[in-house]
């Protein structure tokens, strides 16, 4: 993979972690979180899809290498709710 699509790879990543979060209600901080969050997403909804049997909905594919973008999503704002009731959770303590 060459540098520019490692970027559009980034920035789609950065994308997807700051729906996620928009759509949880709850930022974990700011663009490089958002593109870690954007990864993890990807790799949680690309699992449940896999666990569930269901069907890729929309991927992008970056030189090769394929990027499920509504997965990324639904897996950001699942990853975020997680972590938005741990760090709740551990402020009240």
């Amino acid at each position: 993979m060459t540098l520019g699509g490692f970027i559009v790879l980034l920035i789609i990543a950065a994308i997807c972690g700051s729906i996620g979060q928009a759509i949880a209600g709850y930022s974990l901080g700011g663009c490089l979180v958002s593109i870690v969050v954007g990864f993890i997403g990807a790799l949680i909804g690309e699992w449940l899809s896999v666990k569930f049997a269901l069907p890729a909905i929309f991927v992008i594919h970056i030189q090769g290498e394929a990027f499920p973008v509504i997965w990324a999503i639904i897996g950001a704002v699942i990853f975020t709710i997680i972590i938005g009731v741990i760090r709740k959770g551990l402020r009240n303590t």
